[in-house]
């Protein structure tokens, strides 16, 4: 069996595709090819409103997953040609992880029968990401997880463990993509993995920044720093029931959006917009340090991935928050932040093409292993 394997991620940012081509051949896995893509402003925008019922939203969101699926192949012919410099051709990847663009996160069970058990929803069409690059396509990975009472995510603790878990030691690793998810990586192989979203990671911060300066993020952190936290606004924040759940829990733009913020603005009408980006980064931070402290406080090591690496501001937060903790990009532990996540989903397509499981039931709540997602041969 061929060990290559094409693993593409969009997340909650929405900023848009991440892709890589990794080689299972040994350990650690080996990156052979990165490439990326970015979604335009205006489907962004389609994205986003796609996240809350609309008008003709059917029509939309089988349209919007068709390009989601173009933009994907779009990433694997980068990714393909950058391969062949390496000898390696399509017919050599054994399959594409595709994990599509989530809209909709509903995994509650809203009553104890079989119509209600809840739903995740990732637009992209496989059958066209298969036509398109002529390899086989995994897709649907959360559904299967759900299905057997799990939240469907987040599914990355498991690989997680599989690159960053260290002998006798145990290691935290915090994903700061649109949400923020942390693993925690036991010292003991025959222990759980333990793993949740936190919160809002970069979903808010980008969302207000994009409102108030046109930007799509705060490079950096910096229009962040430039303001101030406003501590009666960050415990209106905090007090959201979500952060006070028990894992397994999962969450998305369903809640952390910015009608959310908006209703929680309020009573705050005469604010600066730096002092309230100021404040949502202290938002992510500080629930993300709660969960660390709660969840990994025999951790000597967070090591943090996604888009939120860059923002150096929230690193510094965080660092100051978790004195007894060294804060380390990914990329000093092998993988570049952005491809955290893209490896991940190649590593959950291999789970599934050997017909392994793919999910931790100690991290999703479900009710036993599972062999993840739906295979579209080429």
């Amino acid at each position: 069996m061929q060990p290559y394997y094409i693993g593409l991620m969009s997340g909650t940012s929405l900023d848009g595709v991440d892709g890589v081509l990794a080689d299972f051949s040994g350990k650690p896995l080996r990156i052979l090819a990165s490439a990326s893509a970015t979604f335009d402003a205006d489907f962004r925008a389609e994205l986003l409103a796609l996240n809350t019922p609309s008008h003709n939203e059917l029509h939309r969101a089988a349209r919007a997953g068709n390009k989601i699926a173009v933009t994907y192949a779009a990433v694997v012919t980068q990714l393909l040609k950058q391969a062949s410099q390496q000898g390696i051709r399509a017919a050599d990847v054994h399959a594409i992880g595709a994990h599509g663009q989530t809209v909709r996160h509903q995994p509650q069970r809203i009553a104890p029968t079989a119509d209600g058990i809840g739903y995740t929803l990732q637009l992209i069409n496989p059958s066209l990401l298969a036509e398109l690059t002529g390899i086989d396509v995994v897709a649907d990975l959360r559904s299967r997880d759900i299905a057997a009472g799990g939240q469907g995510a987040p599914l990355v603790p498991a690989f997680h463990f599989h690159v960053f878990g260290q002998n006798e030691t145990m290691v935290a690793v915090l994903n700061l993509g649109g949400i923020a998810n942390l693993s925690v990586l036991p010292a003991s192989p025959n222990a759980p993995v333990l793993g949740f979203d936190c919160g809002p990671g970069n979903a808010l911060m980008d969302a207000w920044c994009l409102r108030h300066t046109g930007q799509p993020f705060d490079a950096g952190g910096t229009w962040a720093a430039s303001g101030q936290c406003l501590p009666d606004l960050l415990l209106q924040l905090r007090s959201d029931p979500y952060f006070e759940q028990i894992p397994p829990k999962s969450t998305g733009r369903d809640l952390f959006s910015l009608s959310w913020l908006e209703d929680k603005l309020r009573g705050f009408p005469a604010v600066a917009p730096q002092d309230i980006q100021n404040t949502l980064t202290e938002l992510t931070a500080s629930v993300c340090i709660d969960c660390v402290n709660h969840y990994a406080k025999e951790s000597k090591l967070l090591i943090v991935c996604g888009g939120g690496a860059f923002n150096h501001y929230l690193i510094q937060r965080l660092q100051a928050g978790l004195p007894g903790l060294r804060v380390d990009s990914s990329a000093q532990h092998g993988l570049p932040p952005l491809q955290v996540e893209a490896a991940a989903f190649a590593w959950l397509a291999r789970q599934t093409l050997t017909r392994q499981s793919g999910n931790l039931p100690s991290v999703t709540g479900a009710s036993g292993p599972r062999i993840l997602g739906a295979i579209y041969p080429a």
